[in-house]
């Protein structure tokens, strides 16, 4: 309603309310001034100030202070036979006396702010996570480590272990960045808050090789959306087994995976190329080719198109991890759009 105060000394109520499809009765309701609440009358049966003073001062009495208004009350009545008020009541007296708080220390949680990454090319964000594949019986697993370009979507590396720790990420990240010579101070590296990503062994990597480090908040999936997507794609291959009956199995199952994903899946989100293609900066020449035989069947059948010429689809030119808002479009006016390893195994 607030927006369309804003716009309407702009642009006029009636079309800034046609815009946002808000009918300006709603809002002429919403502005109407709201008659202040008539006081509620006093209970015939509440207790008197003077009673609300002596259930206080029967609680604040050295006997009593320390227990609960449950245990006060179940001491009036066995040992005084008096009976003040109620539990409940005994409650309320003391909120109204600001004197309802928890005495425990609580745990203080620190305000997690959100991560905002943006990647133009390969190699500048990466985003890694581990997951669990079932071993040869019930409560065993071996453990798969995935880095990703969230760029290109190419898995720069991983590897599978028996153990979930610390020490597996740093080879792993530290073969990796050898691998492909990331340069300090070019790369950012996106994980949630498991243990292996918060050991400060793993955060002196990241200063070892001049990584920035950015972490997921917790409890919050969708700020590792890339990760979490890759390890659905891998849980719902048709040929994923239930489980693995050796760490080997693991091994050999995830190379043919892998290699699949890397040079045969194609991303939608992608515009339909591989994760090589678009790493390895292949994607123009193949956008080029597409487009060279989409034009050539619209040559030959123009009628089949009825809007318009076929375009091929290209990659995006930029990928984020939680995209800011455009200030611009927050105050725009007009119509609301629908919502549509083991370290043998490295590699």
């Amino acid at each position: 309603m607030q927006l369309i105060a804003d716009q309407g000394s702009r642009f006029g109520i009636a079309p800034t309310c046609e815009a946002l499809e808000v009918a300006r009765a709603t809002y002429y309701r919403y502005r109407r001034p709201r008659p202040l609440p008539a006081p509620r009358p006093t209970p015939a049966r509440a207790l008197t100030p003077a009673e609300r003073e002596r259930v206080l001062a029967v609680l604040h009495a050295e006997p009593n202070v320390d227990l609960a208004p449950a245990a006060v009350y179940a001491k009036l009545l066995d040992e005084q036979g008096t009976y003040l008020c109620s539990v409940r009541t005994m409650y309320r007296i003391l909120a109204a006396a600001g004197e309802i708080h928890e005495r425990r220390d609580q745990l203080v949680h620190p305000a997690y702010a959100k991560p905002e990454l943006l990647a133009t090319a390969p190699n500048q964000v990466w985003s890694w996570d581990i997951t669990k594949l079932l071993g040869p019986r019930k409560w065993t697993y071996f453990y798969l480590y995935v880095v990703l370009d969230i760029f290109s979507r190419y898995a720069v590396g991983w590897m599978v272990a028996e153990r979930e720790n610390a020490a597996h990420a740093r080879r792993l990240v530290a073969e990796t960045c050898a691998k492909y010579a990331i340069e300090p101070g070019t790369l950012t590296l996106h994980q949630d808050r498991g243990a292996p990503m918060r050991a400060k062994t793993f955060a002196q990597t990241h200063a070892d090789l001049g990584i920035t480090k950015a972490h997921s908040r917790p409890h919050v999936s969708d700020d590792n959306p890339f990760s979490e997507a890759q390890f659905k794609t891998l849980k719902y291959r048709p040929d994923f087994p239930g489980r693995f009956p050796e760490l080997r199995a693991a091994v050999t199952w995830c190379q043919s995976f892998f290699g699949w994903y890397n040079h045969e899946h194609r991303h939608e989100t992608l515009g339909l190329l591989t994760p090589a293609d678009v790493h390895f900066g292949r994607a123009p020449a193949v956008v080029a080719a597409r487009q060279r035989t989409l034009t050539a069947a619209y040559a030959a059948h123009p009628e089949r198109f009825v809007r318009r010429p076929p375009v091929a689809a290209a990659p995006p030119k930029e990928v984020w991890i939680n995209k800011p808002p455009d200030p611009a479009a927050q105050h725009q006016v007009g119509p609301v759009a629908p919502a549509h390893a083991h370290p043998e195994a490295l590699q």
